[in-house]
C-alpha cells in the first residue's frame, strides 16, 4: 500500500497551487493521483505532493461536495469556482440605405443646352 491512498491530506509543492492543502481522491497508478480540496481538482504527479500525517474518511472518486464538507469539518479552506457571466452578444443591425452624399463646395454642373440648329423650312 502506498503512502498516497484515498483520503491522505497533502500539500502541493509545485505548480500554480503550490502551498495549498489537498486530499487524494483517486490513486491512478504510475505515480499519479487525483486531488481535490483547496486546489483545482486534477491529476497530479506524486512528486509534486508532500503527504501530511492526517487522513480524511472518503470514498474513492468522491465528488467535490463531499470533499468540501470534509474540509469544513477540519476547518480548512476549500477551492470554490464561480461561473463566469457570459456577455450577451450584440444583435446585428440591418444596414440602412443612405442617400448619396452631396458635396456642397463643388459647383453644380450646368445642364447642356440642346444645340440650336437653324430651322430650315
Amino acid at each position: 500500500m502506498s503512502i498516497f491512498e484515498v483520503g491522505r491530506l497533502c500539500v502541493k509543492i509545485a505548480g500554480r497551487d503550490a502551498g495549498r492543502t489537498c486530499v487524494v481522491v483517486e490513486a491512478m497508478g504510475n505515480g499519479y493521483v487525483v486531488v481535490d480540496g483547496d486546489v483545482r481538482r486534477k491529476k497530479v504527479n506524486v512528486r509534486h505532493l508532500e503527504p501530511l500525517d492526517r487522513t480524511v474518511e472518503l470514498k474513492a472518486k468522491a465528488d467535490h461536495a463531499v470533499v468540501a464538507k470534509a474540509f469544513e469539518k477540519l476547518g480548512l479552506a476549500v477551492w470554490e469556482t464561480k461561473a463566469k457571466k457570459v456577455a450577451e452578444r450584440q444583435k446585428r443591425m440591418k444596414a440602412k440605405k443612405q442617400a448619396p452624399v452631396v458635396d456642397k463646395k463643388a459647383k453644380p454642373k450646368k445642364a447642356k443646352k440642346a444645340e440650336e440648329a437653324p430651322i430650315e423650312a
